[in-house]
């Protein structure tokens, strides 16, 4: 482990002189010799700030360092593989088979539960990607040529050739805007995640497949037993279907987008189909076709016609091909993917009969993958409303129909569900197809309907969820049921009224997480959801679906108490569905940093509480994570793998291995949660907090940033309440505070260590065993470790009243050194021992990472003077400074939000 450490430091330092070289060569090339002197790693001078190009060339830099520590990270996964074999790289496939035969799992049981397992990768457009798509394209191509770099087949000459096409591609990245100078449209997100779901996805497949079948006879499986049980992979899309509180996400926006995935995903399958068909140019001089191709054959040409004839005049003598070229033409006319997949099966089949089962499997099982992976929608597309959103359409249509419903947003639940359980009971609409009886209604109406029509041309293949943000009560999920009756999404059977998309709670606060298992219980027990779930079993998938936030709850109470909240929450509602013989999906709405959810998902995994996965789970990807994760192939890989194998093999110990039984520690997390919640409460409710965010941080330059087409606050209220998860994050992040991801959890242990040392000693024990433990407490490292107090003091100076100033700050100062203290004393060492990678990352960022700090609080004053004065001029002339040392400091922390 030590010399792959080694290793990976030492490429680090490798590839940053020689990238860090060549930015220092172009910049020089392009008249800029003064500025290179000042780079980070290899310029004369210290690294300063003097203007806006220094900020860029230093967002360059860094930008430079996370493609090669990203590559360093590859290859050192393939030296530790090539060294000691697949069964030894934590997460993936190979330590997680030899866990379970370890475990004593059958192979058979092994192999049968691949077969059940599901994962759904889902792309948000969530605003936390600060680089433009140009930049973004040609890091890709910088990350291309680092890994070209890496072959030894190339001549001296071969080298400086990649040298000087990674000169060029730096070069026109140091002449494109380094920030979105205008706000992205929700058309320029789609296309983004086009590009990963058409581009990089597909690619993959194959790889993760290949890494299976070797890691599966490497932990001394039989290959044969294995077969085509592979676990299921698919992927879902909330880009032109989440419009919580986002209102440019239009009926016609949904309608686009689920058009233009569904052409992509004809476009895919017709690449693939091409590409096969060149891989079979088989001759029917040597091999006979058997009677099966012929039989498929013929039939195709009676629906081909004409278009026949030309196919066969193309590749006379040459069945195989033709019959793939005949797919093609009749691509668009497929009724459905089990069509396409049919014929795949027919072309296997008859491969398989003239003794040519190799090329089956290494040519046409790929493509019938991805016919099951992506269908011929791409992506599922959920759509998300708020529901206060859905109470006031709902009222506009009562009140349209002659109810007396106006006030309905403000009923209480009693009356409520009074109303609409009579409501459910009918087939009949509120309103007149067509008409117009509200805003809110009439844009909840577009969208369903759009939704409605897509069924109705393509089925529901392409269709996700009905997510439902801010669900209190079960009333909020029946009020959807109502409103898709209105556009004919439910219908009613002679089971009732039956809704064909599943509409799923979103638990985001901490006191909804802990209503969860009440509104749940009472969700399932309703007619028409346990008619909608009876018919999804029909389909193929009855699952309960539930989405978990942890935005929300960690922005409402701190770290450990949203955690733990997330965690109880699964527990509560795990056991009250399974009572009631439900299965359960969760959805886990994780964001890019520890206060929102991240970490590393192997960590993620197995954190989870025992019989909370069931084979099936849903994840959001969002903003910046998405690039970070899947650019490139190689990394996009490593991180489906790492969600594939680690939801495989955790479903199987929750299935198979007993329960942890340490009632103990749960008790004593109650207490810490409880207390780090109230002293991370005590902060946010302190005299004059709210100012010292406003000015301490750069959340009024975040509002403005062109980072996402969805505003900063759901309404637009000037409110903490209102302000989303995301930018109160990212702006804590920016300032170096990353206050969400720590605070309160000093006070909590410190204070138990004082009261209970038994207990805290139990703490520290379980925190180098206990999965949940572990995962939150080395998060919290993590955030402890990247706060710079004596940065956040600078930001700090910003705030205009000193009394405000000096009592916030000093309350945050008090509260990081007592976490970092608490937290060394958990883990025995500091983190430069512990987790010497990190520290180093940490430590080559800082220099430069201080400059642009410097410089992002002296413009943030001098705009915010222009502002207070009244002189839009010299806020217009500055805004653009303030925006770029934002995208600076993301690309040195390489996160936002």
């Amino acid at each position: 482990m030590t010399n792959i450490l080694e290793f990976a430091l030492d490429k680090i330092d490798a590839d940053l002189h020689f990238l860090m070289a060549r930015l220092r060569e172009m910049l020089e090339e392009t008249g800029e010799k003064e500025r290179a002197r000042r780079l980070p790693f290899v310029g004369d001078e210290p690294v300063s700030v003097r203007d806006a190009g220094d900020v860029a060339a230093l967002t360059l830099a860094f930008q430079l360092l996370n493609l090669i520590e990203e590559n360093a990270s590859a290859q050192a996964r393939r030296q530790r593989e090539e060294g000691q074999g697949l069964l030894r790289e934590p997460g993936l496939w190979g330590q997680n088979l030899r866990q379970l035969v370890e475990l004593g799992l059958s192979p058979q049981a092994i192999a049968d539960g691949l077969a059940e397992v599901r994962v759904e990768p889902v792309l948000t457009a969530h605003p936390t990607e600060a680089k433009p798509a140009d930049v973004l394209g040609q890091q890709r191509q910088l990350y291309l040529l680092l890994v070209r770099r890496e072959n030894q087949m190339w001549t001296p000459s071969e080298q400086e050739d990649i040298g000087d096409e990674i000169k060029a591609t730096l070069e026109r990245i140091w002449r494109t805007s380094k920030f979105l100078q205008k706000k992205p449209g929700i058309a320029d997100e789609r296309q983004n995640a086009l590009h990963y779901l058409r581009n990089v996805f597909p690619e993959v497949l194959p790889w993760l497949d290949a890494r299976l079948r070797h890691a599966w006879v490497e932990a001394g499986l039989d290959p044969q037993l294995l077969g085509e049980r592979m676990p299921e992979l698919r992927f879902g899309n909330w880009i032109g279907g989440d419009r919580d509180g986002h209102p440019l996400v239009t009926g016609e926006v949904t309608r686009e987008t689920l058009t233009e995935f569904r052409k992509a995903a004809l476009d895919v399958h017709r690449e693939k189909l091409t590409r096969l068909a060149k891989q079979l140019p088989l001759s029917d001089l040597i091999q006979p076709a058997p009677e099966s191709l012929r039989e498929a054959l013929g039939k195709m040409r009676e629906r081909l016609g004409e278009d026949a004839g030309r196919v066969a005049a193309r590749f006379p003598g040459e069945p195989w091909r033709q019959f793939v070229h005949e797919m093609i033409a009749w691509l668009e006319h497929y009724a459905s993917p089990r069509e396409l997949i049919a014929d795949l099966g027919v072309l296997t089949q008859s491969l398989e009969e003239i003794g040519a089962g190799r090329l089956a499997r290494t040519s046409v099982l790929p493509v019938v993958r991805a016919v099951k992976t992506f269908g011929f929608h791409l992506a599922a597309l959920d759509v998300r409303q708020n529901s206060k959103f859905h109470d006031h359409a709902l009222a506009q249509l009562l009140s349209a129909a002659g109810i007396d419903g106006a006030g309905f947003p403000d009923w209480d639940e009693a009356r409520r569900r009074a109303l609409l359980d009579a409501e459910l009971r009918s087939a009949r609409p509120l309103a007149p197809v067509g008409a117009s009886v509200g805003e809110q209604a009439d844009k909840t109406l577009a969208a369903l309907r759009a939704l409605a029509q897509y069924r109705d041309a393509h089925g529901l293949d392409g269709l996700g969820s009905l997510i439902v943000s801010m669900t209190r009560n079960v009333s909020d999920l029946l009020v959807v049921y109502l409103l898709a009756r209105e556009v004919g999404l439910a219908r009613m059977t002679p089971q009732g009224l039956v809704c064909d998309m599943p509409v799923v709670p979103l638990f985001e606060t901490l006191e909804d997480l802990e209503a969860a298992p009440r509104i749940l219980e009472g969700f399932i027990d309703h007619p028409v959801t346990k008619a909608s779930l009876a018919a999804m079993r029909a389909r193929g998938d009855g699952q309960v679906e539930v989405m978990l936030g942890y935005s929300d709850s960690c922005k409402d109470g701190g770290i450990l108490a949203s955690q733990w909240a997330v965690r109880r929450a699964q527990e509560k509602i795990t056991g009250a569905l399974k009572s009631h013989g439900q299965s359960i999906r969760f959805f886990h709405g994780r964001g890019g940093t520890v206060s929102r959810g991240a970490g590393p998902m192997h960590r993620f995994l197995e954190a989870l509480p025992h019989g909370s996965l069931s084979g099936h789970v849903r994840v959001t990807e969002q903003g910046e994570t998405i690039t970070q994760k899947f650019a490139n192939r190689i990394t996009a890989t490593y991180n489906l793998e790492l969600m594939l194998a680690g939801v495989a093999a955790t479903t199987m110990r929750h299935r198979f291995a007993p329960p942890p039984r340490d009632e103990e520690l749960g008790v004593i997390i109650d207490r810490l949660a409880a207390s780090s919640r109230d002293a991370y409460r005590k902060l946010l409710a302190e005299d004059g907090f709210i100012d010292y965010f406003a000015e301490a941080t750069p959340i009024d330059a975040l509002e403005v940033a062109h980072i996402g087409s969805r505003p900063a606050r759901r309404t637009g209220r000037r409110s903490l309440e209102d302000l989303r998860a995301i930018p109160w994050v990212f702006s804590w992040n920016q300032s170096r505070h990353y206050l969400p991801g720590w605070y309160g959890l000093g006070t909590a242990l410190e204070a138990l260590s004082q009261s209970d040392e038994q207990a805290f000693q139990h703490v520290k024990e379980e925190a180098q065993r206990d999965p949940f433990l572990r995962y939150v407490m080395k998060n919290v490292e993590s955030a402890v470790a990247s706060t710079a107090l004596d940065i956040v003091a600078q930001y700090a100076n910003l705030v205009g009243d000193a009394a405000v100033r000096e009592k916030i700050f000093g309350l945050v100062a008090a509260e990081h050194r007592r976490t970092l203290a608490m937290i060394e004393q958990i883990f025995g060492e500091p983190l430069s021992e512990r987790r010497p990678r990190m520290w180093r990352t940490l430590r080559l960022r800082d220099e430069g990472l201080r400059a642009v700090h410097a410089f992002q609080i002296n413009v943030l004053r001098e705009w915010r003077m222009c502002k207070g004065e009244g002189d839009v001029a010299g806020e217009n002339a500055i805004l653009p400074s303030v925006l770029l040392s934002l995208n600076a400091v993301a690309s040195g922390l390489r996160t936002t939000g």
